[in-house]
């Protein structure tokens, strides 16, 4: 559960902005199912943004020596995140490959957890796929590091063009793995796999 005072929101003007969005759609904000709506929405917000406060490489300074310097792949990572464009969700999946450097590698779930840290902030995709990705490479400095995300965007499923179960895929490569073809699409080959 986040701590919504520890986020530094300021809840207060949350919740008389969504008031105010409220009105001017031609809402009662005093009728009985909307009466705590802005104080609900506040909340979470401060949840759903509360990555602006965290550095997904923070995650990444807890290392282990394995002697391990083989492909690392955490695919199917679920996240959610909220569009910067239309304040509208999108989620879907990530999938982190990385080949260490002097036998140097993270805990699994700190993948997961840098995804979940760069996915809470008003966001883009192809910044969530770099992001990682850069987080990664700077803190560990393995040979390599393949990331790639596939997401539904409400904005184009709710609103405009109206397309449910369309999918983005944004990939990004860096070291390595930006030149090997090979070991790129033997990556994409395990993302692939059931």
């Amino acid at each position: 559960m986040i701590d919504v005072n520890a986020q530094k929101v300021d809840l207060d003007k949350i919740e008389q902005a969504v008031s105010m969005i409220l009105e001017a759609v031609g809402e009662d904000v005093n009728r009985e199912g909307l009466k705590d709506t802005p104080k609900r929405v506040a909340k979470m917000y401060a949840e759903v943004f509360s990555g602006l406060k965290e550095d997904p490489k923070e995650y990444f300074k807890t290392v282990f020596h394995e002697g391990h310097e083989e492909l690392v792949l955490v695919k199917d990572i679920p996240f959610y995140s909220m569009c910067e464009h239309h304040l509208v969700p999108f989620f879907g999946k990530a999938h982190i490959a990385y080949i260490p450097r002097g036998g140097v590698v993270t805990g699994l779930s700190k993948l997961a957890r840098a995804v979940e840290t760069v996915a809470k902030r008003p966001q883009l995709q192809e910044r969530i796929t770099s992001s990682v990705a850069d987080s990664l490479m700077d803190t560990l400095n393995p040979h390599g590091v393949y990331v790639m995300i596939e997401a539904e965007h409400m904005c184009m499923t709710m609103r405009g063009i109206k397309k449910p179960g369309a999918k983005t895929v944004t990939a990004v490569s860096r070291g390595v793995l930006e030149t090997d073809a090979v070991k790129r699409s033997e990556i994409i080959t395990y993302i692939n796999m059931n």
